[in-house]
């Protein structure tokens, strides 16, 4: 029994299979069909999509119709690089200067939304294997060859798909058996194998994610066992003039006369969505620009997922909201279960707002649940030193233009060594006391 891969342009794979539950909501169904039911995603956003499924096949089974997915990768054909948050503006830059076109591009992601994570669905009993990802890059490779790009990035994926994908390209040949693009045709297998012996290259990043548990009762980090009460059972870990600060911050929000509260599912009102888009495109406006997504988007997602959303409203003396800020979660019960903080907005400066809305809201709502992890949203020094800790981002990309193979390579060796010193001198900065010092791990 072998793999083999097919290319399709829809989600009508969907049900050829019962299919695991992904490692977060963002890699749900329900969140992929709102982007793609409200433009987000297709030909007009530029995001265009390719699905690559990868399914066993056997010599006694000539059907292709009736093909058995056991994994889907999906693969975006880009113009540009719009809602990515890794960033190779200089390599088309580069292209550019020897008069090359760095586009299109492919991009294997979750479009606006830097949150680490699977990025292939497995079918029910499946596990991600390096059989199945050497598979999904020889359908990655087709794709490339049939619309002339430049390259593949692959933006904040799961740590495990890093570290086989970023393997010998050797070990690519092995998964290439039969094509059966149902979506591109006139494939070239020569030129697919002339794509085997690319590296894949990896760069690293970091983000800061909080964590629900102290330190000082179990230096081994059991989290379930460790969960903080409340609030100030988190500030007591902390050192005291950081204490100070945060407490400071909250009075001033209260100070102005602002009252926060927080809403789940389907506590939220059709009035509330419409209050916080009002409060998401001011984020977007203050820079001239226009959101990436509509207000159709979050009403789809009350309506398919409420049981993962929570939005933090802030009040004015008047009872009119003031600045919102949207988060997903996992199941509590789930192995990692996180908090995601994603989209926020406020209709004017107020001090200390963001910071009460995007992080301590969070925390409070985190512990209330139960969740292991507050994840809220890319860059910033200020999440550190409230007790966000730096950890480490993956993305892997593939050139398929041999000249720019090493530049491109030491730039992302480069990178990672960058990338380490900064998360370890940022680890020093930590705001917590010498018994809730959490021990840095570089692979982490």
């Amino acid at each position: 029994m072998n793999l083999e891969y097919a290319l399709v342009g829809d989600m009508s794979w969907q049900k050829q299979a019962a299919w695991q539950t992904p490692d977060t909501p963002f890699m749900s169904f329900a969140f992929w069909q709102a982007l793609s039911d409200t433009g987000a995603i297709g030909e007009a956003a530029g995001w265009l999509p390719i699905y690559i499924l990868v399914y066993r096949s056997e010599e006694t089974n000539t059907d292709k119709d009736n093909m058995q997915p056991v994994a889907v990768m999906p693969v975006f054909v880009k113009g540009h690089h719009q809602g990515e948050f890794v960033f190779d503006y200089s390599w088309a830059q580069a292209y550019a200067h020897y008069g090359l076109d760095y586009y299109p591009r492919l991009v294997t992601s979750v479009p606006y939304t830097p949150i680490s994570g699977q990025r292939l669905w497995l079918a029910v009993g499946e596990s991600l294997t390096t059989e199945i990802i050497q598979t999904a890059i020889a359908g990655v490779d087709d794709i490339a060859q049939q619309v002339g790009a430049s390259s593949w990035h692959c933006l904040f994926a799961e740590p495990k798909l890093a570290k086989i994908a970023a393997s010998s390209p050797q070990e690519i040949a092995k998964a290439i058996t039969n094509n059966h693009a149902a979506l591109i045709k006139d494939t070239t297998q020569k030129a697919i194998k002339n794509k085997q012996s690319l590296p894949i290259l990896e760069r690293q990043g970091c983000q800061f994610l909080w964590q629900n548990h102290k330190l000082s009762a179990d230096r081994h980090l059991n989290p379930n066992h460790n969960f903080f009460t409340d609030f100030e059972d988190f500030l007591a870990t902390l050192k005291a003039k950081k204490r100070k600060t945060i407490r400071a911050e909250r009075r001033k929000v209260a100070e102005q006369d602002i009252r926060c509260e927080r809403k789940c599912g389907e506590q939220i009102t059709d009035s509330d969505w419409q209050a916080f888009y009002h409060c998401y495109v001011m984020t977007y406006a203050v820079r001239g620009q226009q959101p990436y997504l509509t207000l159709s988007f979050f009403m789809k997602l009350a309506r398919s997922m409420p049981e993962h959303l929570m939005l933090a409203l802030a009040y004015d003396n008047t009872g009119e909201i003031i600045a919102s800020s949207l988060f997903l979660y996992d199941n509590p019960d789930s192995e990692h279960s996180t908090l995601y903080g994603r989209y926020w907005g406020a209709l004017a400066d107020y001090d200390s707002l963001h910071f009460e809305l995007c992080y301590y809201q969070g925390i409070e709502f985190a512990i209330e649940q139960g969740l292991q992890y507050f994840d809220p949203g890319t860059q910033g020094e200020h999440k550190l030193v409230r007790g966000f800790i730096p950890t480490t981002t993956h993305s892997l990309h593939r050139i398929y233009d041999e000249r720019f193979i090493p530049a491109i390579s030491d730039f992302c060796r480069k990178d990672r060594l960058h990338m380490a010193q900064y998360r370890e001198q940022a680890h020093e900065a930590l705001p917590f006391n010498a018994d809730n010092m959490p021990i840095f791990d570089s692979s982490k």
